[in-house]
């Protein structure tokens, strides 16, 4: 997985600690965790795409999110950064070179295949049921003072 998930998955808490309807720009966000602008602009732009936030114009333009944190999971966000595409591809190369299979047994699931594919949607489906909400209340218990130290942060820019 990219950076982009971390980051994604960050900015989209930040946005819902800043509070409801307020834009802030991708430099800002990005500036509160050191991260290059241009990069997280990327992202954010992938989350825009995705539904997860909105793109504001003008002034006081930038960034918030689309819609309520209980209602973004995880995989919400993974798959606007990733794409909605497979981690492994079996590209059937037991097919291939001096010890390729019988021909009869390509007819069967490559046991390599099935056991990553079973993985992958064990993975799925826990990311699908997580939402950020879930994250939210979770970092919240860990570091109480965040939400404020980030909105004092960005007030005294």
């Amino acid at each position: 997985m990219s950076d982009g998930v971390e980051w994604a998955l960050h900015s989209c808490l930040n946005l819902a600690w800043i509070g409801s309807g307020q834009a802030v720009t991708a430099a800002r966000l990005a500036a509160y965790h050191e991260l290059p602008p241009a990069y997280l602009n990327k992202q954010l732009q992938a989350l825009a795409r995705a539904g997860i936030v909105t793109s504001v114009s003008g002034p006081k333009g930038g960034f918030r999110l689309a819609r309520a944190l209980d209602r973004i999971t995880l995989m919400d966000v993974v798959a606007a950064i990733e794409g909605p595409d497979e981690a492994f591809r079996c590209t059937e190369i037991r097919q291939q070179g001096p010890g390729a299979a019988a021909p009869e047994s390509y007819a069967a699931e490559c046991a390599i295949a099935g056991a990553m594919g079973r993985a992958e949607l064990a993975w799925r489906r826990e990311l699908m049921a997580q939402t950020l909400d879930d994250v939210r209340a979770r970092a919240e218990l860990q570091a109480p003072a965040a939400p404020e130290r980030l909105r004092h942060w960005l007030a005294h820019l």
